[in-house]
């Protein structure tokens, strides 16, 4: 398959959970969301010079090929893995940017104002991680067999868990600091306890 039949093959998918256009690549804080969301998901790859209606533009080699190496290792913490891979069709250069999913989440984006935030792939959307995610990441990185103790902060936490209901209604509802109903709830969906979804723009937690 020559390059333009592939990459045409890629943009019929159109964009999806593991697939984003970029039109341009002039803001590495902007391409490092998309790495930064596909390394802590499923993994993805960035078709960059695709237009969002699947026209190929192309890229400027030298000058959107230097942001795109600064997105992946500049302005993500810590770096992501990318590959990228040039093709060539209409006498334009595309380049696929593949993003595998990282072991050493969460891969963080430093956006325009200098602030460090996380992001998830869901659909074709790059969402802000929600900070029980964060913790259960970094727990899962630095605590290896872990068990789980059933104390009174956990049973009135889950006492308080009715139906789907947001972080800030837990922490209302169970009457406890917001930080220790970050740390319970990612512990908990770490051993099957309660599960966490993403539903009408906002995360929500239920017990699993």
């Amino acid at each position: 398959m020559d390059d333009k039949r592939y990459l045409l093959s890629l943009i019929s998918e159109g964009e999806h959970q593991q697939q984003d256009f970029k039109y341009r690549v002039d803001d590495p804080c902007k391409l490092a969301k998309s790495v930064s969301a596909f390394a802590n998901t499923d993994g993805g790859r960035l078709l960059i010079g695709v237009r969002d209606d699947g026209h190929l533009s192309g890229v400027r080699k030298e000058g959107e090929i230097y942001v795109m190496h600064q997105a992946a290792y500049k302005y993500c913490q810590p770096e992501a893995s990318v590959r990228f891979d040039t093709y060539h069709a209409d006498g334009r250069t595309i380049v696929v940017a593949t993003v595998p999913p990282s072991d050493k989440k969460p891969i963080c984006a430093q956006d325009e104002d200098g602030h460090i935030r996380a992001y998830i792939r869901i659909n074709d959307e790059n969402i802000v991680a929600s900070p029980v995610l964060f913790a259960l990441w970094r727990e899962s990185q630095q605590v290896q067999g872990a068990t789980i103790t059933y104390n009174d902060d956990i049973r009135k936490l889950l006492d308080v868990m009715q139906g789907q209901q947001t972080l800030n209604q837990i922490v209302r509802r169970a009457k406890l600091p917001r930080h220790k109903v970050i740390t319970l709830l990612a512990h908990l969906i770490r051993f099957g306890t309660v599960r966490w979804e993403y539903v009408e723009k906002q995360f929500v937690f239920s017990l699993g």
